[in-house]
């Protein structure tokens, strides 16, 4: 069992902390679309925000934590035209010290010679403003805006 979300003083600011695992990422994402802030978001923009976070936090769990559950935080604070995103964790640095493209394969492309990966990351991309990456410190750092609008 999770403990409760953590309002820490700021109006509609919530705080989730927990080990990244596919039960934990359900049950978390569960419980941040139950709370303030995306509670108060449109039906559009909430499952824009489910959308968003569910590919952010399986990533978490395939690539930062490979080799089991490690620790994650995410923050979300309503702020004008949408929600500040923070997802910080400490398991394995992005390739490279940066963000995937997202690129998606060319139309031509055959199903069988598509790639696995990245599809994630292109919706993320899509879906989200000001999307940034640092790893500081052993701890990965990303952070987005999630538009009030979906």
């Amino acid at each position: 069992m999770l403990p409760a979300p953590d309002q820490d003083g700021t109006a509609g600011r919530l705080h989730l902390a927990f080990l990244a695992s596919p039960l934990a990422v359900r049950d978390s994402l569960a419980r941040m679309l139950a709370a303030q802030p995306l509670r108060s978001l449109s039906p559009d923009a909430r499952g824009t925000a489910e959308i968003v976070l569910a590919e952010v936090l399986n990533n978490l769990v395939e690539h930062a934590y490979p080799d089991g559950p490690g620790p994650v935080s995410v923050t979300l604070i309503p702020v004008a035209g949408g929600i500040h995103c923070l997802v910080v964790d400490h398991g394995l640095a992005m390739p490279g010290g940066k963000l995937p493209e997202g690129k998606l394969p060319a139309v031509e492309t055959r199903l069988e010679r598509q790639p696995e990966g990245g599809f994630g990351w292109h919706l993320i991309r899509r879906l989200t403003r000001d999307l940034t990456y640092v790893r500081t410190g052993g701890s990965n750092r990303l952070s987005f805006l999630l538009a009030q609008d979906g």
